[in-house]
């Protein structure tokens, strides 16, 4: 069975640092895309962070870029994201979400951004970032 195991989230202040885990098991690590997204209290759902495990590319929303930072362990199974220059807007529930690429094969995406955070198929339970002002 697949599964995704997101950890790290806390209480920070604004301008502090966290680092969230996301420990995957289930499928080939190396063969796929992983992904951070968050929800806010009565907010949709928003991107922040996707990797393709096997060439590191990473891809961000203007909204995280330059402070947040995604990176695998691959012996490890895991995904880091480490988040820096926090602010309150930050708060959220996490949440990390895989897919193996091969399940994507034949489907079309107008671009890599989208084709690493909309293929996502299997999720974990979220980990909640609070971020003091």
């Amino acid at each position: 069975d697949v599964q995704l195991q997101a950890s790290g989230g806390g209480l920070v202040q604004t301008g502090g640092s966290l680092r969230l885990s996301c420990a995957a098991s289930g499928f080939t690590f190396d063969d796929a895309f992983i992904g951070w997204f968050r929800r806010a209290p009565g907010k949709q759902q928003e991107d922040v962070s996707c990797i393709s495990i096997k060439d590191g590319a990473s891809y961000y929303p203007d909204s995280v870029k330059g402070r947040f930072s995604i990176s695998s362990d691959n012996g490890k199974n895991t995904v880091y994201l480490q988040m820096n220059s926090l602010k309150p807007e930050d708060t959220a529930v996490y949440y990390c979400a895989a897919v193996d690429k091969r399940a994507l094969m034949g489907k079309k995406f107008a671009n890599n951004y989208d084709r690493c955070f909309y293929g996502l198929n299997y999720w974990g339970k979220g980990t909640l970032v609070t971020v003091s002002s």
